[in-house]
């Protein structure tokens, strides 16, 4: 046997993109996985995707769960903490949730609302100092999906002080997966199809996790919906310092990331390049006429944004190579 990993929240989009990438892991063994009102259906019932991995999901409380050495938690927004409360003390999690990335109780009650339940070492490897912290942890919260293609974007230009951190302006698309699998109005194909909507402008909850990975101190952040399945595509915008070229920078903060791809110069990033893979295509220019740092991040909202994120955090976790069951490329057309 290998190492034992179980899913709670499999029912969903993240849940069932988790199941996929686990079910052909070659060190991580699928033991369990488990729902709310889906409990006691085959996988494939809820995936058809997932025809022929043989598995029924269960009940989603500790008792299921408590025989795995690793648990990912792929539930709604306040849902994780006392689950994963209720686990024994050696059983590792990685929670996909947004119980336990922010640091700033405040922050929290402002943009989520209820208790605080604490935050866990952040899930982002990419980010200075992470990849150790993630392999010395426990437990572990990953990161929002626009938060993935926005930090990515900028992270490292503060830290070089090749931009301000004030003044960000981000927008961003996303697939209608990022919503989840609740069925909603808004959310149904002959609202989605032919239409682009913002939502949540002003007040999006990825916004205090984007400032806390990323040092930005103010941030415009609008979501926007498109009408595909999966993706994010988001555009950051600063204002620069000095004449530091922002390729020069990303290139450098990642040139040992497997994940992170700088694309040649005049290529630019777009959703279809990274979906299925659990990369992060980025391009970098300066506006000739504002002057303003142009970052363009992709990725797979359900990859790099959510299940493929977790598994790499968890291959950390075990001492395992970060790439280990996943891929670097996308599937098309």
């Amino acid at each position: 046997m290998g190492i034992r990993v179980a899913v709670a929240g499999a029912s969903g989009y993240a849940g069932g993109e988790l199941l996929r990438l686990l079910a052909g892991h070659p060190e991580f063994d699928l033991v369990a996985a488990t729902a709310h009102a889906s409990a006691g259906r085959p996988v494939a019932a809820v995936h058809p995707q997932l025809a022929g991995l043989d598995l029924v999901l269960g009940a989603t409380d500790p008792t299921t769960l408590a025989d795995a050495d690793l648990v990912f938690l792929a539930l709604p927004h306040g849902q994780s903490a006392a689950l994963a409360a209720a686990l024994p003390g050696p059983v590792k999690v990685v929670d996909l949730g947004a119980d336990h990335r922010l640091r700033d109780a405040d922050a929290w009650a402002r943009y989520y609302g209820g208790d605080h339940a604490g935050a866990w070492t952040y899930g982002l490897p990419e980010l200075p100092g992470q990849r150790a912290a993630i392999a010395a942890a426990d437990r572990v919260a990953s990161t929002g999906c626009y938060a993935v293609a926005t930090t990515l974007a900028l992270a490292p230009l503060i830290a070089a002080d090749a931009v301000f951190p004030t003044d960000v302006v981000v927008v961003a698309a996303s697939g209608t997966s990022g919503a989840g699998r609740a069925a909603k109005p808004h959310l149904l194909g002959s609202e989605v199809m032919g239409d682009l909507s913002p939502y949540k402008v002003g007040a999006h909850q990825h916004v205090p996790e984007i400032k806390q990975a990323t040092g930005a101190t103010s941030l415009s952040f609008t979501p926007v919906l498109a009408p595909m399945p999966r993706g994010i595509l988001a555009t950051v915008t600063a204002v620069p310092t000095g004449d530091a070229d922002p390729r020069e920078v990303l290139a450098a903060a990642y040139a040992a990331a497997p994940f992170v791809h700088l694309l040649a110069e005049g290529a630019w990033p777009h959703t279809a390049a990274t979906a299925g893979g659990n990369s992060c295509h980025l391009q970098a220019t300066v506006d000739v006429d504002s002057g303003r740092v142009i970052v363009v991040s992709a990725i797979d909202n359900l990859g790099k944004g959510a299940a493929g994120q977790a598994v790499q955090n968890a291959n950390l976790m075990f001492g395992l190579p970060e790439t280990t069951g996943l891929s670097v490329f996308g599937a098309a057309p």
